[in-house]
C-alpha cells in the first residue's frame, strides 16, 4: 500500500460519533459501514434520523417514495419538520441555551459573540416581522449580505415562517444579483450598507439598488447598518435592520412544514449560460448536513467551527446549518484571508481555539507563498479536524496543510459533493487511514461508483462518478426548469446521476477526485484533467500556482498551456519553462509536454479561493465574451493573463 499519511487512534477511534452510530446496529468496520449504508438506502436514511436526534413534529410514514421516478424521488413522506426547530428552538428551549452559538469577527477587528439564547430571540423578531412584511410560506426571501451574524438570524427566520431562503454570493455584481433574484421571484431582498474587504469599503447597498431596479417582484430591501455608510434610499422600499426589528416580539410560532416543502434555493455559479436554481428541502437538507457534519467532521457540542466560506456558496448554509443542528458554535470571518498579513487564519483559529477548520486548496496554495514563519507563531493546538472542498488537491498543498497547520496530528476530511445535493458524494471519516489527497470512499449512504463512457465500473483508471441511487438532498429539479435537471444529471444513463467529475479508485480502494469532467483536456485521444498536469507542476519548487487549460491544436486535437505563479525568489526564464516542461512529461508522460509554460503573478480566483480556468481559457482563445466575471476576486488577474499571452 501507497504512503499513509494518517492513521486515527485515541478518541479519534473511540469516541468518534460515527462509533457510536456502528456499535448501535452492530456494524463492524469501516468497509461494513459502507456497504450496508449504501446497499440499504432505506434502513439508513431512516436508522441516521433516530441516532442524530433529527425531530419531526409529525413522524414520517415512509423513508422514500420512488413511485414518481428515481429522478423525483420524494423523502421521509408523510413527515412534518423544520430546520429551524432542529437548530435553533429546542437548543434555545434547553439547558444549553447560554451556550455560545455564533462567534463573528471583521476584518477590521470587530467581535461579537451570541449565545443560543439571544439567537433564538432575534430570529423571532425577525420572523415576526417578515409575517408583517407579509412574507408567506413559500414566498422567496434573498440574502446579499457579507459574512456577519445577521445572515443567519436571516437564514433561520426565513426557514422559521416557511420561506424559500435564497442566498447570493456578497462579491456578485448587479446583473448576476439581479438575474438570481428575477427566477426565485425575490419578494424580500436583505443587504448591507458596506462591508470590509482588503481594507477597502465594499459597496453592497449600491449594487443590490441596481439589480432591485430590474426586479420587480422585490418589494422590500431590508438594510443593515454594518459600516455606517452613506447608501442611497428608496422611501417606502428601504427598511433598516435595527428598525425593522424595533418592537417586534421575541417569540414566534415555528411553521411546521411538510418534509418536502422547499427550504432553499442555492444557485449554481452560473459559469456556464444562466444559473441554475437548485432545489433543497426541510427535511432533505437537514439530515444530509447534520449526517456531514456530525460523522464526517465528528462536531459535538464542545466544538467552534470555522469554514472559509461565504453565505452565497454552499458551504455557507452547510456550515450554520449542520454546527447548529448539533448545538456547536460557528465562527464567521468577514474578508480577506491573508488581510491585514498572512496569519490572519492563523491568528483567528488561536485566539478563538477553533476546533474544525475548512478551506479550499487554493486558499492553501496562496499562503503557503507566505513561508511557514507566519503559521509557526501560533499555537494551534486546538485543533482536531481539518477540512477542504471545492476542488481537487496536489500531493505537495496537501501535505502542507497536513504538516504545518495540523502538525501531522488532525486528519484532513477532504470532502466532494456540490450545491445540487447540498452536501457530499465522497467524503472521509476520521476513523480511516488516509492517504495525501483522497477523499477516502463513498459518503455513507450515497451509492456512488466509477464507470467508464459504457457505463462499466472502472478500477485503478480515471472515469466518471456516478451516483446508482438518489439521496433525500438531492435537488428537486432546477427551479423553473424540470428538462434542464433532467438533462444535465440523468440523461447519460436511465435512473443514474451523472455528476460531471472526474474520479479514480486506486489499488487499495482510495478514491481521488481528478476535476470536472468538462474541464478534460484530450491530446491524442488520451484524456487528462487539468489538475493532474497542475499538481506535476507544483511538484517543482518554484511553482507556487498553476492552472492548465486545453486549446485548439491541428495535430493532436487539444494541446496544453499552462499559466504559473512563480514562489518567492524564482525568476521566470526559457530555462525555467523547459524544466516545468520535463516535469510535466516526467509525472504525466510525454504526450502530456505542455505547449506553452506562460509565468503570470496571479490568477483570476473566486473570493474563496478556487482558480477559474474557463476565464483564462477564454481569454488565451481571444473570446470577447468572458462569461459572468462576478464572483471574481482579483479582475486584475485577468489582465495579467492578457499581458503573458
Amino acid at each position: 500500500m501507497k504512503e499513509i499519511a494518517w492513521e486515527p487512534s485515541g478518541d479519534y477511534l473511540e469516541k468518534a460519533n460515527i462509533r457510536r452510530f456502528m456499535d448501535k446496529h452492530g456494524l463492524r468496520d469501516y468497509e461494513e459501514l459502507i456497504a450496508r449504508s449504501t446497499g440499504d438506502s432505506e434502513w439508513f436514511w431512516g436508522a441516521v434520523v433516530e441516532d442524530l436526534n433529527i425531530e419531526f413534529f409529525t413522524p414520517f410514514q415512509r423513508v422514500l417514495d420512488s413511485s414518481r421516478g428515481i429522478p423525483w424521488t420524494q423523502w421521509y413522506v408523510g413527515g412534518q419538520i423544520n430546520i429551524a426547530h432542529n437548530c435553533l428552538d429546542r437548543h434555545a428551549r434547553s439547558p444549553r441555551h447560554r451556550r455560545l452559538a455564533c462567534i463573528s469577527e471583521g476584518e477590521d477587528g470587530s467581535l461579537r459573540k451570541i449565545t443560543y439564547a439571544e439567537l433564538y430571540t432575534n430570529v423571532n423578531r425577525l420572523a415576526n416581522a417578515l409575517l408583517r412584511l407579509g412574507v408567506k410560506r413559500g414566498d422567496s426571501v434573498a440574502l446579499y449580505m457579507p459574512m456577519v451574524p445577521e445572515v443567519v438570524v436571516q437564514l433561520l427566520a426565513c426557514l422559521k415562517i416557511g420561506a424559500i431562503c435564497i442566498p447570493i454570493f456578497s462579491g456578485y455584481a448587479p446583473p448576476a444579483v439581479a438575474e438570481r433574484l428575477a427566477d426565485a421571484r425575490v419578494k424580500v431582498l436583505f443587504t448591507a450598507d458596506a462591508s470590509w474587504r482588503r481594507g477597502r469599503q465594499l459597496h453592497i447597498k449600491a449594487n443590490a439598488d441596481q439589480a432591485v431596479a430590474a426586479v420587480p417582484s422585490v418589494e422590500q430591501v431590508v438594510v443593515f447598518r454594518r459600516m455606517g455608510a452613506q447608501v442611497p434610499w428608496s422611501s417606502g422600499r428601504d427598511i433598516w435592520w435595527h428598525e425593522l426589528l424595533q418592537g417586534q416580539s421575541g417569540e414566534c410560532e415555528t411553521e411546521q412544514m411538510d418534509s418536502e416543502d422547499i427550504a432553499l434555493i442555492l444557485y449554481s455559479s452560473g459559469t456556464t449560460g444562466r444559473p441554475k436554481g437548485t432545489v433543497h428541502t426541510h427535511a432533505g437538507t437537514l439530515v444530509q448536513v447534520s449526517k456531514e457534519v456530525g460523522y464526517f467532521f465528528d462536531l459535538k457540542a464542545q466544538d467552534r467551527f470555522f469554514w472559509l466560506t461565504d453565505i452565497g456558496w454552499m458551504m455557507g448554509p452547510w456550515m450554520i446549518l449542520g454546527a447548529l443542528h448539533h448545538g456547536g458554535c460557528i465562527f464567521l470571518y468577514e474578508g480577506a484571508p491573508d488581510h491585514p498579513g498572512p496569519d490572519r487564519l492563523w491568528d483567528m483559529i488561536e485566539r478563538h481555539r477553533i476546533t474544525i477548520f475548512g478551506l479550499s486548496p487554493t486558499a492553501i496554495r496562496m499562503l503557503m507563498r507566505s513561508g511557514i514563519e507566519h503559521i509557526e507563531k501560533h499555537d494551534l493546538q486546538s485543533l482536531r479536524i481539518l477540512g477542504s472542498t471545492g476542488e481537487p488537491w496536489d500531493p505537495d498543498s496537501w501535505r502542507w496543510y497536513f504538516r504545518q497547520v495540523g502538525r501531522e496530528r488532525c486528519p484532513i476530511i477532504n470532502i466532494s459533493g456540490g450545491t445540487d445535493i447540498v452536501g457530499c458524494f465522497l467524503a472521509p471519516l476520521p476513523i480511516c487511514p488516509l492517504k495525501p489527497c483522497t477523499l477516502g470512499g463513498p459518503g455513507l449512504g450515497m451509492d456512488v461508483d466509477v464507470w467508464d463512457e459504457w457505463g462499466r465500473p472502472v478500477r485503478g483508471q480515471v472515469g466518471y462518478l456516478v451516483a446508482r441511487k438518489p439521496a433525500p438532498s438531492m435537488t428537486r429539479g432546477f427551479w423553473g426548469d424540470p428538462e434542464r435537471y433532467l438533462e444535465t444529471y440523468w440523461s447519460r444513463w436511465p435512473d443514474v446521476w451523472d455528476h460531471g467529475d472526474w474520479a479514480l479508485i486506486d489499488e487499495d480502494g482510495f478514491w481521488f477526485l481528478l476535476g470536472r469532467a468538462d474541464d478534460t483536456i484530450k491530446v491524442g485521444g488520451r484524456r487528462v484533467g487539468p489538475a493532474e498536469i497542475e499538481a506535476a507542476l507544483i511538484e517543482h519548487p518554484a511553482v507556487s500556482e498553476a492552472a492548465a487549460i486545453g486549446v485548439p491544436h491541428e495535430i493532436k486535437g487539444e494541446g496544453i498551456v499552462c499559466f504559473v505563479v512563480l514562489s518567492p525568489h524564482f525568476q521566470p526564464g526559457e530555462r525555467l519553462k523547459a524544466e516545468l516542461k520535463e516535469q510535466v512529461v516526467s509525472r504525466q508522460g510525454a504526450i502530456h509536454r505542455p505547449e506553452e509554460i506562460k509565468f503570470v503573478t496571479d490568477l483570476p480566483k473566486t473570493r474563496t479561493a478556487k482558480i477559474v480556468r474557463r476565464i483564462i481559457k477564454a481569454k488565451y482563445l481571444g473570446r470577447e465574451d468572458l462569461g459572468d466575471l462576478s464572483s471574481i476576486e482579483n479582475p486584475q488577474a485577468i489582465e495579467e493573463i492578457a499581458r503573458a499571452i
